[in-house]
């Protein structure tokens, strides 16, 4: 696993556990935050399985500025404006 990869996984990881805390009270956002929760664990699938960084879509690398942006990305910025 590259550096990047690594950054993202604790990154994420610290994320989705703030995201499951915030969970346990009702808020107008648990929707949008189970989604978010969705998201994370896919990307961190991704990064156990050695998948992270490359786009879903077309398989193409992703650039390290938009992973270290959004590292759950599933797309790349190209396919993203395709429509994902």
């Amino acid at each position: 696993m590259d550096s990047l990869a690594r950054e993202a996984r604790d990154a994420l990881v610290q994320r989705g556990e703030r995201l499951r805390r915030a969970r346990t009270r009702p808020s107008p956002e648990a929707e949008g935050e189970a989604r978010e929760l969705v998201e994370i664990d896919a990307a961190l699938t991704r990064i156990a399985l050695g998948l992270f960084g490359r786009c879903e879509r077309c398989g193409g690398a992703m650039g390290r500025n938009r992973l270290r942006a959004v590292p759950e990305a599933r797309y790349c910025v190209t396919c993203l404006a395709l429509g994902g």
